[in-house]
């Protein structure tokens, strides 16, 4: 129930990606507002997400992941009846404010229930698999609604699992929270939301050129902000994010290999999509089911590096993951516009696939292990935010990579088209090698050390 949880929130991260273009048309959208569709659910949902982690370690995790649920749903009847540009982007954003509180929530009850051991080992196996094959799965259930359906049923869908989630989360969870003077820590968490909108709408606008003086001022006003946000945490007594939290040497390589994660998994299948669609010509649904052998190699791969996790422990898997997601992408980036799919898109599809399965499967337990009994929230949330905001910055440097090549044309032929896409997959495949430099400096000692232990203190149970 925890990882279907995880999925939707996954799931809506790019199910509206094949969408956008019916959606576009329906709705009079422009350019700028198509991409906001998919920015305003990852930038709300990553800036508020330490926020949602506190109030569900203080409010209780059970009571939090249900009203979470229930604004979701809500948001989501919303988007689907939208009968503007502005219904729609604000109906995403509030959906991702609502995903900020159910996340950290299921992850929480998560860490909570199975506190070490094999058990865990394959509860965090199932959860990150259901995370990474989420965006996929988006897109081949996006197409599938868009095409014999239509492109608001990308956000009714989410209703019939809202109302599963509820009666299953009313019935079979636990209330926990933590224990002591729980005070919420207001200024911090003014200053992580406006720093990190501010540094993600900067990143947007980058789009129309890094060197403008609005993309420079967001960009440089959310890394002040977020410098003084480390400051206060560092002062304050109930921090909105411990900084103990991050500054753990192994915690911290986990959520920067999320972060570049989550950039791969939003961003470059989005042009993926544009490509399948726009240049080879696929239907909808065609174009989401085209991307299913990422899914499918995934969940084949999970099992397996489940068992190597547990014998050799998560540093293998943390830098091999991200070499052959590097490998997979930069087989995509050899696309042409007449190419075939069997032959270009495929064999990088499934390579991408393993990689990120080698990945995920480790990525969370390492990114919890050892946590505090009074942090597991705010560390779940900011597992979270490190992919959603990875995404969110993501996109838009794969988007600026990628209208520096295709030449910034409106109606660009498809060999610009290419060139663009190529581009953001090379960017892309730039990142995750990136990444596995980042696990072999970070995710170091051994096996006991890296993967949770018997020794967690008790963890107050409502």
């Amino acid at each position: 129930m925890l990882s279907l949880t995880q999925l939707i929130v996954v799931l809506d991260g790019t199910i509206v990606n094949i969408a956008l273009p019916q959606a576009q048309v329906s709705l009079g959208l422009s350019d700028t507002e198509r991409q906001w569709v998919i920015t305003a659910y990852a930038l709300a949902f990553g800036a508020l997400l330490l926020l949602g982690g506190r109030i569900a370690d203080y409010w209780g995790r059970k009571r939090t992941y249900l009203v979470g649920m229930v604004g979701f749903g809500l948001a989501s009847v919303w988007g689907g009846f939208a009968q503007s540009g502005t219904d729609l982007i604000a109906a995403r954003g509030v959906q991702g404010l609502f995903a900020a509180l159910m996340a950290p929530a299921a992850l929480a009850l998560l860490t909570v229930t199975f506190p070490n051991g094999r058990d865990r080992n394959t509860a965090f196996a199932v959860f990150g698999s259901v995370a990474g094959a989420g965006a996929a799965v988006g897109l081949v259930l996006g197409g599938l609604l868009t095409e014999f359906a239509d492109w608001r049923w990308c956000l009714w869908v989410n209703v019939p699992v809202v109302i599963v989630g509820l009666i299953a989360g009313i019935a079979l969870l636990r209330e926990s929270r933590a224990e002591g003077d729980n005070r919420y820590d207001v200024l911090g968490a003014i200053t992580v939301v406006a720093g990190l909108g501010s540094l993600v709408y900067g990143f947007t606008l980058a789009e129309n050129g890094w060197a403008r003086a609005d993309t420079i001022g967001f960009i440089a006003a959310g890394v002040g902000l977020l410098v003084l946000f480390v400051w206060i945490e560092s002062r304050v007594a109930q921090p909105l994010l411990p900084l103990r939290v991050v500054t753990h040497r192994v915690r911290g390589g986990a959520f920067l290999l999320q972060a570049i994660a989550g950039s791969v998994m939003i961003g470059a299948l989005l042009y993926l999509t544009f490509h399948l669609q726009i240049v080879l010509g696929f239907a909808p649904l065609l174009a989401g089911v085209a991307t299913l052998p990422l899914t499918v190699a995934i969940a084949i791969v999970a099992p397996i590096a489940t068992r190597l996790l547990s014998r050799f422990g998560p540093r293998p898997l943390m830098i091999g993951g991200p070499i052959v997601g590097a490998v997979g992408l930069a087989l995509l980036s050899r696309i042409t516009p007449g190419g075939s799919y069997l032959l270009e898109v495929l064999p990088g599809l499934v390579v991408l696939g393993i990689g990120m399965g080698m990945l995920f499967v480790p990525l969370q337990n390492v990114a919890l292990s050892g946590v505090a009994p009074h942090d597991p929230g705010a560390a779940s949330a900011t597992a979270n935010a490190s992919m959603q905001i990875g995404g969110s910055v993501g996109l838009s440097i794969f988007t600026t990579v990628y209208a520096s090549a295709s030449g910034h044309a409106a109606a660009a032929s498809p060999a610009a088209l290419v060139d663009g896409y190529s581009a953001a997959f090379v960017a892309a495949a730039i990142g995750m090698a990136l990444a596995a430099v980042i696990a072999f400096a970070l995710i170091r000692g051994p096996k006991e050390d890296l993967l949770p232990t018997g020794d967690r203190a008790p963890i107050h149970a409502a």
